[in-house]
């Protein structure tokens, strides 16, 4: 396979890991903000802070990954996205900041007024960042970010129907990938009557991303009708069918409370929608900008990929253990401690 190919497929491989663990991330923000009052949601917040709390700093290696690919990988879309949706794109950014800022200081805070305030920063920045990539995502799928520094409208490249039904798919994916692996956890942690209600959640969250989906297929057939075609009769459209088959498998699963095997199933459905969207848009990466134009010489691509491989072979076994370890069961974790 040429590099150009093969340096899109592994930053697609690193955007598929932000959106699955990362967008569960957002997801438990958006949770947090519907707990309920102090009281009331102590425990519905304390399950989210302790699924989210050992990795969600992890997460964003995947977003730094998928940037620094982007920049050397493909340097012209880069500059052109960066410079077209530079105010979606910042505003991310001051979400994520603000987002994990709230979310460490809400922990140490002693008075209930400080805790309101940076509960209310960490779950509203977990809502509007999952918009506004979603946005950008939307600005980019219908076209409107063309090759060229600051070429594309400022304000209409991610303010359009398809990019504020990306954008709310995102958050609803978010908050149903969010709720799927919060069953799991409150079903480790003992406390079956979270996993239940997370269950509900995650089933009635599950029907709003369908109904979503189906709304931005509608908004993308009248939007950007070359991607909506390419979806729905060309050759991403058996990506499409099995994000539907696993949407749908997902819910029988979750109503069956198989909270393992769901997380699967999930997984593959959010996959299945994303990885559709870049195999129905290739080789065009913006407007009349194809791949191989835009990529890198090949001594810099394989510089890159070179180097991402000797990384991973540091990164991937650590991901891997901090994951595993936050994911076995707690009375497990407590008996392997040294006495």
């Amino acid at each position: 396979m040429p590099l150009p190919q093969i340096m899109l497929a592994v930053m697609w491989v690193g955007l598929t890991a932000y959106v699955l663990f990362g967008g569960a991330d957002f997801g438990g923000g958006v949770w947090d903000l519907l707990a309920g009052g102090a009281e009331r949601g102590r425990r519905r917040r304390d399950l989210v802070e302790h699924s989210i709390g050992p990795i969600w700093e992890a997460n964003h290696v995947w977003l730094i990954f998928v940037i620094v690919l982007a920049w050397t990988g493909v340097p012209s879309v880069f500059a052109s996205v960066a410079s077209t949706l530079y105010i979606p794109l910042t505003l991310v950014a001051l979400g994520v900041i603000g987002r994990g800022a709230a979310f460490a200081f809400r922990k140490v805070s002693a008075r209930l007024w400080q805790r309101r305030l940076f509960g209310a920063t960490f779950a509203f920045s977990s809502v509007v960042t999952p918009f506004f990539l979603g946005a950008a995502a939307g600005g980019i799928a219908s076209g409107r970010v063309p090759p060229g520094i600051a070429k594309g409208d400022l304000v209409r490249s991610w303010l359009n129907p398809t990019s504020m039904a990306v954008g709310a798919l995102g958050v609803a994916t978010a908050a149903y990938l969010a709720a799927v692996y919060l069953t799991r956890d409150a079903r480790r942690g003992g406390e079956e009557d979270l996993a239940e209600e997370f269950r509900r959640r995650a089933l009635g969250c599950g029907a709003v991303v369908g109904v979503l989906a189906v709304v931005s297929l509608l908004v993308l057939r009248a939007d950007a009708p070359a991607l909506f075609t390419e979806l729905t009769s060309g050759r991403a459209l058996p990506l499409l069918v099995l994000s539907v088959a696993a949407g749908l498998a997902s819910l029988v699963l979750l109503w069956r409370r198989a909270y393992l095997a769901v997380r699967v199933t999930a997984a593959l459905a959010v996959t299945g929608l994303l990885w559709g969207w870049g195999v129905g848009q290739y080789p065009v990466l913006l407007p009349g900008l194809t791949l191989d134009r835009a990529a890198a010489t090949d001594a810099v691509l394989g510089a890159s990929l070179g180097s991402l491989a000797v990384g991973a072979v540091l990164l991937v076994p650590s991901l891997w253990w901090l994951y595993a370890t936050f994911q076995r069961d707690r009375g497990e974790a407590v008996s392997r401690r040294p006495a």
